[in-house]
This record gives C-alpha cells, structure tokens and sequence, in this order.
C-alpha cells in the first residue's frame, strides 16, 4: 500500500528530499520516479535500508573511472545508510553481454571468470564501504536451475519483445546471427533480481532494457518491483567516445599518482564537471558551488582541473599522495624545472658501442617506448629530450653519463648511470 506524503513529519519529509537530490545527481532516468519516492519513504518511515542492486560480469579485470560511475552512485546510497548487492556474474559472464555488440560475444572460460572476479573484488573497494556490500556470484542460483525451470523463465517474455532491444534488432534486420543462448543474457540478469529482491538495480544508460527487464521478472514471479537507475557514459580523454583500455583514452583507477594527476589534466573543460559529477565523491554543495565559479569566472577551468585531478588521487591514493602529485605537476609543467625524485636506471655496459647506444634502443630499455617502432615515433613526434634538449634523429646515438637525464613526454624523467 502506497505511503502517503502528509503521513511523514516535517524531518522525515526533509530527510526523504535529500536523499532523492543525491539519488538523483548524474543520472540519466529513474524508472518510475513514484517508486522510488514510495521505497525511499518507507526506508526513511522504517529505518530500513534498500537493496541496491548492481551487476558486474567480469569481463575484463582492470577497472577505470568509467566503470567507478555507476560505483560513485553506490557509495552515495550507502553514504545514505543502504545496503548494496553486488552481484559477479560469474555465470552470466561466460556468455558475455551482448550489449552494443554487433557480433555473438565470445564466450569466457570459468578460469577466465574466476581471475577477473577476484581482481574486481580487490578494486571495488577502493569505492564502496565494505560493511554495507554484500557480494554474489550468481552461479549459486542460475546454476541450481533445471531445464524445466528455464523453459518456465523464457515462457515469461516474447521473442518480440527480445527483438526491441536495438542491437538484437539491428543484428536482425542486417541478417546478422543471433545466438538463442544472448537471449538469456537480459533473463538470467532479472533473475537476478528477482532471487535477491533487490529494491533498485543501477547501470549504463545501454543497459536499460536489461534493468527493465528485472522489473518484468520480479512481477511475473511475485515480488516487488526494483525501481531502476540509469547513468551516462563518460567520455574519455579525447572528450569524444567511451573510455575504453583499447582506446587509449582513459583514467585507470590503479594507475600510479602521477600518472593519474597528469592524464586528469588532459580531460577537456567542458566535459570537468560531468567528471566531478560523476566519479568523484565532493558533495552535491561542493558541485554546486564549483559550477557556479565556474560560470562566473571567479573559478579558472585550470585551477578546477588541477583541484580534480588532486580529487582522483586522494580517492585512490591518499591526501599524502595527492598533495605530491599536485606539488609534482607544479614543479614540472608550471615551473618547467625537473623533478626532483627521478628514478635512476643502470645502463649495463654490454648495451654500449664504443660508449654509445642508439637512442632508440635506449627508449626500449628504459621502458619509455615498447616497441623501436613507438620510440621512432616518439622521436618524430618531438616527445624525446636528452639533458633537457629535444631529439630529432631516428637514427642516431648518444654517449650517456653518469645523471643524464632522458624524458619523454611531459611525464617520463629517468636518471641515468653507468653499471
């Protein structure tokens, strides 16, 4: 029975608002915003936290800020006293979903399954509380069912239905094939739900008909139905397509202080505050107040990227961490001088020619290149300094010494000495 509004006290009525402003901060669509309302009142009304669902195949095992965007929306629910099912398909991830794909996914070994999920489970916490996640491996329900009980679960939904998923449409229409087993990817996931209860379930905005498809399931087997979040992707570094590890364009969540500060510099000004919105933990107040900074102009898009990249490695570093990292970047790029804790490397004495060794050569050694062709091109590219002079020989050699100093980019300094 719906919980009606006049029945709440001033302070609950209060207390429900600012929980529905965090809920809703970045999200896309909340689906239906009556039932959301109605489960956080009755939370607020019986002190009981919500089920907050949330699952990760474990299809690939290095997370980055990208994948933490749906992770930064589940620590705002816990931060608001829920408590969050963290559910690793370890069984749905051996058919893969196919979400966006053009193609039927390749299917993941259980060994494959097993490594991925222990690594996401070391890195999610660099997000989440621990002592409000509870983590699932979904093979403990879906692989307890028997034929009988999946030809009930695909009696639940159309074929018809399945095809309205765009991607499964266009493969359709483009006569390319559709394997029966992907249309038990977005079953098997409701099911999900529905064995858990979940209250709401989180995901990208291309996971929708997936999310929608837990509601229909919960109804079908007779239990409340999970409102749904959904969040936007984030553009990578290139301001322009999804982060992705292939392309190149992204923040990873493990990546060393430095590195980190220095890519956060990169992102493009109009696309900080979706950043700062979306995978950083300031308040809704600190967002509100950095925005209209901003729009004044009493907040350079500098000094508001400098403080997010000082933001991304404080969360997963430290504050000692980011303070060297910021201080590192100011004694670098702002002030052009060199850092001063460059890590020395031994050039062994086998690798030298009459005291020589070919530039490139030395790029590969040192780690600064991982191919002779990506040293050329460093080389070409003018990324390449010797003693803080810039390199525009492919082809040619230096005669290094003890403290020489090799750069490449704005972020690789090493110290050379002779072994």
């Amino acid at each position: 029975m719906a919980m009606k509004w006049e029945e709440l006290t001033e302070v609950q009525q209060q207390e429900v608002e600012r929980q529905l402003d965090v809920i809703a901060r970045g999200a896309v669509e909340i689906v239906p915003e009556e039932d959301m309302r109605q489960k956080v009142m009755r939370s607020v009304v019986s002190n009981e936290p919500l089920r907050i669902k949330l699952g990760m195949d474990p299809s690939a095992p290095d997370l980055h800020l990208g994948h933490t965007v749906v992770l930064q929306k589940l620590r705002q629910f816990q931060e608001l006293g829920h408590e969050v099912q963290l559910i690793i398909g370890d069984f749905t991830g051996r058919i893969g979903d196919p979400t966006g794909k053009s193609e039927t996914r390749k299917q993941l070994t259980e060994e494959d399954v097993i490594r991925n999920a222990e690594t996401y489970q070391k890195q999610i916490y660099k997000v989440l509380l621990p002592e409000l996640t509870k983590v699932y491996f979904n093979s403990h329900w879906l692989g307890r069912m028997s034929f009988g009980d999946v030809v009930e679960l695909s009696s639940k939904v159309t074929v018809a239905r399945m095809l309205e998923r765009d991607d499964f449409e266009k493969r359709y229409h483009s006569g390319q094939p559709i394997s029966i087993h992907e249309f038990f990817y977005p079953l098997m996931q409701g099911m999900d739900s529905v064995e858990l209860k979940s209250d709401v379930e989180l995901g990208g905005t291309d996971q929708k008909f997936n999310l929608l498809m837990g509601r229909t399931l919960q109804k079908e087997y007779g239990v409340e139905q999970q409102a749904i979040v959904t969040l936007p992707l984030i553009e990578g570094l290139d301001g322009v397509q999804k982060m992705s590890k292939s392309l190149g364009n992204y923040i990873g969540i493990d990546e060393e202080p430095n590195e980190m500060y220095g890519k956060s510099m990169s992102i493009p000004d109009e696309l900080m505050l979706k950043y700062y919105s979306l995978a950083t933990d300031i308040s809704n107040e600190e967002l509100t107040a950095l925005t209209e900074g901003l729009e004044k102009g009493t907040v350079h898009p500098r000094d508001g990227k400098m403080q997010l990249g000082h933001t991304f490695v404080r969360m997963y570093h430290g504050q000692d961490a980011a303070d060297a990292a910021q201080q590192h970047f100011v004694t670098v790029f702002q002030q052009r001088a060199l850092p001063e804790d460059i890590e020395e490397f031994a050039i062994p004495s086998e690798e030298l020619v009459d005291g020589e060794i070919r530039l490139i050569r030395l790029l590969t050694l040192v780690g600064f290149a991982a191919s002779n062709g990506e040293a050329k091109r460093s080389i070409q590219q003018g990324a390449v300094k010797w003693n803080e002079e810039k390199q525009s020989d492919f082809n040619g050699s230096i005669k290094p010494a003890d403290g020489d100093i090799l750069q490449v980019g704005k972020r690789k300094f090493a110290k050379l000495k002779l072994s």
